[in-house]
């Protein structure tokens, strides 16, 4: 399986190292030419608590690429998706696939480029970061799931999958990826409004004054899930299930406990929406995973109060109009409170 791994930054940095390493043939691509410019001179150096190493694999900027490839992994920003995926068409061979290890539900923007037949879900939930040009840092295990959009069971499906496990050994198959994408996408939802304020992920979780708040985001990215008929999954201490409307209060904070958990394990503390915003000073993927939520929500005729103040604050942070803060938080909370209040008030 000869791969091309679009976008080498945390995500297809960290995956495409592994693969050369276990002996396949990878090309990494890029559109940042000191990142490729580093890989070729330099190898894709991994570093972290897991594992420490150099991969030399090849590496080119998107109109420097020959040949076509038969698996293309592609691990871009979301919001990049729909132009990354049109550059790779020239060496995506005919009967050649996508796979989206990305966040979000860009197996649609895929599709319609690229075709159904030729797109294949993922969701990843490992802890990653890109550093510099050259390095990348893997600070944490987590699911990866593979899926065919149609939920079918194929042989490249079983291919990818023994392909992937030379990442993450416990990497799985099943036939609702479109269930645990919309799951990443609430616990996404929870990471965004933790990227608010400079403290770690566990660290926001693990507080009492905004559990309610983290559950009433869980459950409005849950509510346009259901109401697309998808059975969200659970993964890495995250219970779907434990955030739907009556739940007690004790099942959410259990699961949140156990997500505090998994957080705590990594050397990754603060989520790549922190990182954009505080370190890398860019545009988040607030638009491409928030802004979709919200007009469903109001499509279907459902209300998404915290994911679309959430969305307006990221973009405050990212136009430097407004400081990273817990502020922002109890601003979310005061919002959420009225809001089931009034709601309550009014059944």
């Amino acid at each position: 399986m000869r791969l091309a791994v679009v976008g080498a930054g945390a995500i297809g940095g960290t995956i495409g190292a592994y693969l050369q390493r276990a002996g396949h043939d990878v090309s990494f691509i890029d559109i940042v030419p000191e990142h490729v410019r580093a890989i070729g001179e330099r190898g894709l150096h991994v570093q972290g608590p897991i594992d420490t190493f150099t991969s030399h694999a090849p590496a080119y900027l998107p109109h420097e690429v020959r040949g076509t490839f038969t698996t293309v992994l592609l691990c871009v920003k979301a919001h990049a998706t729909e132009t990354a995926a049109r550059g790779l068409l020239p060496f995506l061979a005919e009967d050649g696939h996508v796979v989206s290890l990305q966040n979000g539900l860009n197996e649609h923007t895929i599709a319609a480029i690229a075709g159904p037949e030729r797109t294949v879900g993922c969701f990843v939930n490992f802890g990653a970061d890109y550093l510099e040009p050259g390095v990348v840092h893997y600070g944490g295990r987590g699911a990866l799931v593979l899926g065919e959009l149609d939920g079918s069971d194929t042989p490249r499906l079983r291919a990818l999958h023994e392909t992937l496990c030379d990442f993450e050994p416990s990497a799985i198959t099943t036939p609702n990826i479109w269930g645990y994408l919309w799951s990443k996408l609430a616990v996404g939802a929870m990471l965004f409004a933790t990227a608010l304020t400079d403290d770690g992920i566990a660290d926001c979780y693990a507080d009492s004054r905004y559990r309610p708040l983290f559950a009433a985001i869980a459950r409005e990215v849950l509510d346009v899930a259901l109401a697309h008929r998808v059975t969200p999954e659970p993964f890495d201490g995250f219970d779907p299930n434990a955030f739907l409307p009556g739940v007690a209060e004790h099942v959410s904070h259990a699961s949140l406990d156990r997500m505090v958990a998994f957080n705590r394990r990594s050397a990754k503390t603060h989520s790549g929406v922190w990182r954009d915003l505080a370190v890398r000073q860019r545009q988040t993927e607030g638009d491409a995973q928030l802004g979709p939520i919200a007009r469903q929500a109001a499509e279907l005729g459902r209300r998404a109060p915290l994911v679309t103040r959430i969305l307006e604050l990221v973009r405050a942070l990212e136009a430097g109009q407004r400081a990273r803060s817990r502020a922002n938080l109890d601003e979310l909370e005061a919002l959420r409170d009225a809001y089931e209040t009034g709601a309550a008030a009014a059944s």
